[in-house]
């Protein structure tokens, strides 16, 4: 191969990598079952997402294929022969929830400060149309290659990942032999611990002077929940000073919150955190967990508030829960407690707790310390469940891609083991692999998400030769 400029190539098509990212960024592709439908497997957002995708890829020249509007795949190299390798390059259209706190409309992209803003900047869009250049400057150069490429967008990455079930089931392909997601950092992420949501299950029990009619919190189970609502009556005098003392004293987490009173002796109680990504829940601030404490210390009595508020509050990796457990090469489990949902007329109430966890322990001996716990009646397994990942160093596509990642930023290359799961483990050999570099600001699943524009070409370059070098 003649030697190519991949960043000067990057370069050369930054305006139109923008606009067609942004023509991603715009659209709302949050997961909504309230509008599921055959045509609309997880509501319309993620299904137009996916359908601009590969009308992008139909414009470049590649035949696509939409399986259902579950997941699609353009494939490059069909002139290869058939039993030619095929890599596998996996991305995802869907969104966590916006949610609130955003200086600017998340679904309508802007560019500030050097910064592209907007909700799957940089989970996963902004990676995704990296990736797609890295592969489109290889087509405009003809560059040739030996291995098929095939190009996967899911739309359900962000939930149960029934996208990826349905896809492999009737697209009516082998899977790919290889491959990486654009959905984590640089420079590889080869191991990724296994993933479970564990939901107790609590009575209405509530006994105290102040009465707990309600209590919500979380938007979804991977998400730290950045506010929590509860409706109070009862002994509520001097509400607001109390609320005013809480956050002081928890000065350090910037609580902040809203009361709203009713005709009928309720009030409403907002009280709002920060959210993260619930595979790092430590880089958030639990509002649910900080609401429910404050309403344990005013005087609600329930098995609810006392698990949330005493048990699960800033308990990241278990310990309290009872759960902690850490591996040498895996490292650690980690706990969010992500969505909660309590009546007081209801004997089924529940809290979402997402676990992490390394190799060495699993899912049943998670079940059975949670099964203990005073005041959880029954405790069930979400049915989606990922074991851990690991990809060896050897193996020639993590040495392949840490040697691409040194080349073109002059870094030394390392393995990396996170809590996040990618679709870079729905293949054996499947890795993740960018966007995101050492030192860079992680904003995924929060507030003003954002990519910095050089950081997506730079990435982009780097997608480009690293595609290549595993396809020549």
């Amino acid at each position: 191969m003649t030697h190519i400029d991949f960043k000067a190539e990057v370069a050369a098509r930054k305006e139109d990598l923008l606009a067609d990212l942004f023509s991603l960024l715009k659209i709302n592709s949050e997961r909504d079952d309230s509008q599921v439908t055959p045509e609309t497997p997880f509501g319309p957002g993620p299904v137009a997402a996916l359908q601009q995708f590969l009308s992008l890829a139909e414009r470049d020249g590649y035949a696509t294929k939409n399986v259902d509007n579950y997941a699609g795949h353009f494939t490059y190299g069909d002139d290869l022969p058939e039993d030619a390798e095929v890599l596998g390059i996996f991305a995802h259209m869907d969104v966590v929830p916006a949610g609130t706190g955003w200086d600017s409309n998340p679904y309508e992209p802007e560019i500030r400060d050097g910064k592209i803003y907007a909700r799957g900047a940089s989970d996963d869009k902004g990676p995704t149309m990296a990736c797609y250049y890295g592969l489109k400057i290889l087509k405009e150069l003809n560059v040739p290659l030996t291995k098929k490429i095939r190009f996967i967008a899911g739309t359900d990455e962000e939930s149960g990942w029934g996208d990826m079930d349905y896809y492999f089931a009737h697209v009516g392909l082998p899977e790919p032999d290889f491959g990486f997601s654009p959905d984590a950092e640089f420079p590889i992420i080869n191991g990724e611990k296994g993933n479970i949501t564990e939901y107790l299950h609590i009575a209405g029990d509530n006994t105290g002077t102040v009465h707990l009619h309600s209590f919500t919190g979380g938007l979804r189970e991977n998400m730290v929940p950045e506010s929590a609502t509860a409706v109070i009556s009862g002994d509520l005098a001097d509400l607001k000073a109390k609320l005013e003392a809480f956050v002081s004293a928890h000065s350090d987490k910037n609580l902040r919150f809203e009361t709203e009173a009713t005709s009928d002796g309720q009030v409403t109680v907002v009280l709002h955190g920060r959210s993260a990504h619930g595979a790092m829940p430590e880089k958030g601030v639990n509002g649910a967990t900080y609401l429910a404490k404050f309403l344990d210390e005013i005087g609600v009595v329930s098995p609810f508030t006392k698990i949330a508020g005493t048990i699960l509050i800033e308990d990241h990796a278990g310990d309290k829960t009872g759960v902690a457990f850490e591996d040498p090469k895996m490292g650690a489990l980690s706990m969010n407690a992500g969505v909660f949902n309590f009546d007081d007329a209801s004997s089924d109430n529940t809290i979402a707790l997402n676990f992490r966890y390394p190799q060495g322990t699993d899912s049943d001996a998670i079940y059975s310390i949670l099964a203990a716990f005073e005041g959880v009646d029954a405790v069930t397994k979400s049915a989606h469940e990922h074991t851990p990942h690991y990809v060896p160093m050897d193996d020639e596509l993590v040495s392949t891609l840490l040697s691409v990642y040194e080349k073109q930023t002059g870094l030394k290359g390392h393995e990396q083991i996170i809590g996040g799961g990618t679709f870079g483990r729905l293949l054996k050999r499947g890795v993740a692999f960018g966007a995101m570099f050492p030192g860079d600001i992680d904003t995924m699943h929060q507030a003003n998400e954002f990519i910095p524009v050089d950081v997506l070409l730079r990435a982009a370059a780097i997608y480009a030769e690293a595609i290549y070098e595993l396809a020549k």
